[in-house]
């Protein structure tokens, strides 16, 4: 009997060339999967960037009020985010100053550059071979014969109008220097306003046992300093009731479609009397209603204040001292609201 073997060799030799045929299309998989992951990092890297760069321009221009100041925030915000393992670097001419508005209020906000009234920052943030940071480097893309890929991101932040309500403390605590503590920031605080690109309406609400509804949204300052210059200290304390009426003075039919509604809550004293004051800043939570709270002095109600200003998204400050009441007033007039529009 005869054995053939003949075959063996072709087998052996087809198995050589199916491995050899194989492997540069392993290598190709791989690199492909390893540069795509890459990519994709990177991509989400330049836009947490962007996005920053822009945030921290809108702010700087609403604080600050020139393209100077707006594109230098914009510059720096840029540098502290790394993209593709080093900082984003940013150049003049890829941030924008301009302004971003609404053709209805469901519509989106178109930016344009220029114009006469400035609320919004575009970034432009580019690892292209014409930006500073060049085109990102890919591990294994030489394989299929590309070097780098260049990634563009834009971002665009717009300073928004606001509606604010003060809603103010007069109650018996509050007599002798303190109330003329709160009148001195009152007026900081609309002196403040009045150094902003937007116009802010304010609304004033005051209380003590009870609450009340001094000035309406308007846009007359005037009116707002003479309310508060007016007030007098006596009484128990209705916070609730207060927040209550500030929703009320929000909700009147001056409020303006495109603007943030704002409440700014302040006291000295315990809440004790009148309704909870955490069931009306639920109300305002379910209408988008911003609810910022001030202490002041040392026997305020923390809890409860921190409280209502957590329910709503708001912040909670504490002023210790008549210098620290007006600082806080101003910083609130003076920050406004930013929101990322593209």
């Amino acid at each position: 009997m005869r054995f053939h073997h003949q075959r063996r060799p072709q087998r052996k030799g087809a198995m050589l060339i199916l491995i050899a045929v194989t492997i540069p299309l392993i290598v190709i998989m791989a690199a492909f999967a390893i540069d795509t992951a890459w990519m994709q990092l990177v991509r989400t890297e330049l836009r947490t960037a962007t996005d920053a760069a822009s945030r921290a321009g809108a702010k700087a221009l609403s604080l600050q009020q020139t393209e100077a100041a707006a594109r230098a925030a914009a510059i720096d915000a840029a540098s502290r985010n790394r993209v593709a393992g080093t900082p984003l670097q940013l150049l003049n001419s890829e941030i924008e100053v301009g302004q971003a508005s609404q053709s209805s209020r469901n519509s989106r906000f178109v930016f344009s550059t220029g114009g006469n009234i400035k609320n919004a920052v575009r970034v432009n943030g580019n690892r292209t071979a014409g930006s500073a940071g060049g085109p990102v480097d890919l591990f294994l893309g030489r394989v299929m014969g590309v070097n780098s890929f260049e990634p563009t991101q834009t971002a665009t932040s717009t300073q928004l109008d606001r509606d604010i309500c003060l809603v103010l403390d007069r109650s018996g605590s509050m007599r002798g220097q303190k109330i003329r503590d709160l009148k001195r920031a009152v007026n900081a605080f609309l002196d403040s306003l009045q150094s902003t690109l937007p116009e802010e309406q304010v609304s004033l609400v005051s209380y003590s046992t009870s609450s009340r509804l001094d000035e309406r949204l308007t846009n007359n300052y005037a009116s707002i300093r003479s309310a508060a210059n007016s007030f007098n200290a006596a009484g128990f304390t209705a916070i609730g009731l207060a927040l209550q009426d500030g929703l009320r003075a929000m909700n009147d039919g001056r409020r303006r479609p495109f603007a943030v509604p704002i409440i700014v809550l302040m006291t000295d004293g315990r809440h004790n009397t009148g309704i909870e004051p955490i069931i009306p800043a639920g109300t305002a939570a379910g209408q988008d209603i911003t609810v910022h709270t001030i202490t002041f002095g040392g026997n305020a109600d923390f809890r409860r204040m921190r409280d209502v200003a957590s329910a709503t998204g708001g912040q909670h400050f504490h002023a210790p001292n008549a210098a620290a009441l007006e600082r806080i007033f101003r910083e609130i007039a003076s920050t406004l609201p930013v929101l990322i529009t593209d």
